[in-house]
């Protein structure tokens, strides 16, 4: 089975926290620890995600959120790290960190998945489609959801823990293939209510 990595934020997601929850329910999840979880630093916290990743015996699905999006991508820009895919939510927006835009603005070896929402305090819609744009990996918009995070009701997140079994799913089927290619997610949360249109790959 495809091992999954959580990637929090700055705080480090609370026990209330949806990466919280589906790590403490689903088998095959653990968590990429950082050595300051109050003020991210870009390049560590990028370091301490490829070492976690490259300790792994599989490419892992990486399930990032707000900050942790940014280091998750940045660590397969500038490391190279070898992951399966990974499921960002809810990015924080790079300037909000003094971190250029232009850090950010490189297409990923591997796909993924961005969900965002239109009323999100730490980083614009039109800010999160450029960042899923400049990644190459597909853009879900969830409506009004805020930040995504408890303050914005996404404790229990039924839709985020059937995200992550479903890419981790395709991510397993894909290795069993005799030539596997990397799964493009189309099938994401069959049946789940998306707020918006999903923007497909580019």
């Amino acid at each position: 089975m495809t091992p999954v990595l959580m990637v929090p934020g700055r705080g480090n997601s609370e026990p209330e926290h949806w990466q919280s929850i589906i790590e403490a329910r689903l088998p095959g999840l653990s968590r990429v620890q950082q050595d300051d979880w109050t003020t991210p630093s870009i390049e560590i916290w990028s370091r301490n995600i490829d070492r976690a990743v490259r300790a792994l015996d599989q490419r892992p699905l990486l399930v990032a959120h707000s900050f942790g999006c940014l280091a998750a991508a940045h660590a397969q820009i500038t490391l190279g790290t070898p992951v399966g895919a990974t499921l960002f939510v809810a990015p924080a927006d790079p300037q909000r960190f003094g971190l250029p835009q232009w850090l950010f603005a490189e297409p990923l070896a591997q796909p993924g998945v961005l969900i965002a929402s239109d009323n999100d305090p730490w980083l614009s819609l039109k800010k999160a489609q450029m960042l899923a744009a400049e990644w190459g990996v597909r853009c879900v918009n969830l409506g009004p959801a805020g930040h995504i995070n408890v303050a914005s009701g996404h404790g229990i997140w039924p839709l985020g823990k059937a995200l992550i079994e479903s890419m981790r799913r395709q991510l397993s089927n894909a290795e069993h293939r005799p030539n596997p290619q990397p799964p493009a997610f189309l099938e994401l949360g069959h049946g789940a209510p998306w707020r918006r249109p999903v923007v497909p790959f580019r």
